[in-house]
């Protein structure tokens, strides 16, 4: 059963020591990362599933990373203290994987050391689990639709698991909000934040898969897709989305939202 569920950013500047003098920036957004720890504490999920942007991505498939254990460090921001390590829950991927062999494919990856976008979610919801099963999931460049179904058949595995399911998707929203944006500048970027944030609070599912590509585009969230597997998963649930918090002070959308399943 699904237990827990979260959108959330995966900006490096929020971890202590990454961030340093920049965690005040992002003081809301660290907040909120404290509640969800606390709920999904309270929810005792024996496994997380987290899909992240930055996972090893195939064009035309989707990606479950099947390395037997995880490793996760920050080394490539410049620290050198923080290191974590999770067991995958091995068999779930699996049994996803059979689950789409009708649909759209579905790759084995085999990556050790976790990538940044599957990190810092864990590093902020696993402060006290640490004996936690993790699995890693990667969108691709397929439909929307196709997202959504991936997150579908994800959930039919979830209800046969028989396992206390936490699920997390990590994803910033537009990359072009501010002048000095890493991505540059759109005009569009705050329409687009703005937007999704009222479909994702007001529950318009349909809404979301059926963007303007143009804008997605023009925009260029990492979020979109791995909110659309997590909508998947969702759709059949009773559940009230709670915004947390969300900032840009650094010119990228983070959002933090927590899905509450009544």
């Amino acid at each position: 059963m699904i237990v827990f569920s979260a959108f959330v950013p995966h900006s490096p500047v929020i971890i202590p020591e990454v961030g340093k003098e920049n965690l005040d920036k992002l003081s809301d957004t660290i907040k909120a990362y404290q509640t969800l720890e606390h709920e999904i504490y309270s929810s005792k999920p024996d496994t997380i599933i987290v899909i992240s942007p930055h996972a090893e991505q195939r064009d035309e498939s989707f990606t479950i990373n099947q390395a037997p254990n995880f490793k996760i460090n920050f080394k490539e921001f410049g620290d050198l203290v923080t290191n974590m390590q999770f067991t995958n829950d091995i068999g779930f991927g699996y049994q996803v994987k059979e689950l789409c062999e009708d649909y759209f494919p579905v790759m084995m990856t085999a990556q050790e050391n976790l990538d940044y976008g599957t990190g810092v979610p864990l590093f902020y919801l696993t402060q006290h689990l640490p004996d936690v099963k993790v699995v890693v999931i990667g969108y691709s460049n397929l439909s929307p639709e196709e997202h959504f179904k991936f997150g579908q058949i994800i959930r039919k595995q979830i209800n046969l698991a028989g396992k206390r399911i936490a699920v997390v998707a990590s994803g910033d929203l537009s990359h072009k909000l501010q002048e000095d944006s890493p991505a540059g500048y759109s005009e569009r970027a705050q329409e687009f934040d703005q937007k999704i944030i009222k479909l994702i609070n007001n529950k318009k599912i349909d809404d979301i898969i059926h963007l303007d590509p143009e804008l997605i585009k023009e925009v260029s969230p990492c979020g979109h897709r791995s909110l659309l597997i997590l909508l998947g998963i969702m759709e059949q649930l009773n559940f009230t989305p709670q915004q947390l918090s969300y900032q840009a002070p650094f010119g990228i959308g983070y959002l933090v939202e927590n899905f509450e399943i009544k």
